[in-house]
């Protein structure tokens, strides 16, 4: 899939297929939009196209307390490529894009650099300054244009609308089942191994430090998990900490990964990791000896519940 970050870089005046929002999680919901932009560009020889935003429009409009993304940049890169699409526009929400009014929007976006042919949104989708563009705007652009639109149809799951807001709420709670039957998946969070302060080596239970970035998540705590290298293509159990380390006086939230039956040097790797179960909530313990022996306890647990999956 080709990334295009910017309306400047757009290269050509192809006709295309494509669906636009933030897709944070690239839940269920998106991958049904997903299909049926594909499957329409294929049938009618166009080119299949995710608009997407960096940063996310909420965060542009309330900064702080955004509420926290589902992925990185790179994770919803990946789930976005992993759906066929042929390509990625990344536009910047900035002020100006902000300001731009509906009418410009389909005007100067979607026909004159896109050359929109297909278009499918969500149920929710709004656009445009002060989110004045809706579904009977586009409807009657279509016309006038010569495009056809689609409206995809509400995703459900266990009698409810299937949302980046109700994953984070399973996220939050620790319910690692229920948010990966909304994703389609496991959660996952991937990023560079670095260098750490080799805490958890001096403890006897050497960890790979997971680089976040920007990246906040909503998950926090101990977890049996998978960790994928990306590099050799190799899958390890493993025992992921995401949160501060306050027994160490940590103030920096990291993601530590130990890896049960295998110590390899990462450094520089890309790793993923599926959080699979939760095993408790991060702690303060009274000494390293305590926490060592916590961590035992993790190995062990996590060890039983890989073993079954």
């Amino acid at each position: 899939m080709q990334l295009i970050r910017g309306l400047k870089n757009w290269p050509d005046a192809i006709d295309t297929a494509i669906t636009i929002g933030n897709f944070d999680g690239a839940h269920l919901g998106h991958q049904a939009m997903f299909d049926e932009v594909v499957r329409t560009a294929q049938e009618r020889q166009l080119t299949s196209t995710v608009i997407s935003f960096e940063p996310l429009p909420h965060e542009y409009f309330v900064t702080q307390s955004a509420p926290s993304r589902l992925q990185g940049l790179r994770d919803r890169y990946k789930s976005i490529k992993a759906s066929g699409m042929d390509r990625l526009l990344l536009l910047d929400f900035d002020h100006d894009f902000a300001a731009q009014t509906a009418d410009d929007f389909i005007e100067k976006v979607l026909i004159d650099i896109l050359h929109t042919r297909h278009m499918v949104i969500g149920d929710d989708f709004r656009f445009g300054h002060r989110r004045r563009g809706t579904f009977e705007l586009l409807e009657a652009a279509s016309h006038s244009h010569g495009f056809t639109l689609q409206q995809s149809p509400t995703c459900i799951s266990g009698n409810q609308r299937i949302s980046s807001t109700r994953i984070r709420q399973h996220l939050h709670n620790g319910e690692l089942d229920e948010a990966a039957t909304l994703l389609g998946r496991p959660y996952r969070i991937s990023g560079r191994v670095i260098h750490g302060d080799k805490v958890g080596r001096q403890l006897g239970f050497p960890t790979a430090n997971v680089a976040l970035g920007t990246h906040r998540p909503v998950l926090r705590g101990v977890f049996a998990a998978w960790a994928h290298d990306e590099d050799t293509g190799r899958r390890h159990a493993a025992v992921a900490n995401l949160g501060e380390r306050p027994t160490v006086g940590g103030r920096k939230l990291l993601l530590e990964v130990h890896l049960l039956d295998a110590d390899e040097q990462l450094y520089g790797h890309h790793l993923a990791i599926d959080f699979l179960d939760k095993l408790r909530h991060e702690q303060r313990f009274a000494s390293l000896d305590e926490l060592k022996a916590q961590i035992a306890r993790d190995a062990d647990a996590a060890r039983e519940l890989m073993s079954h999956r």
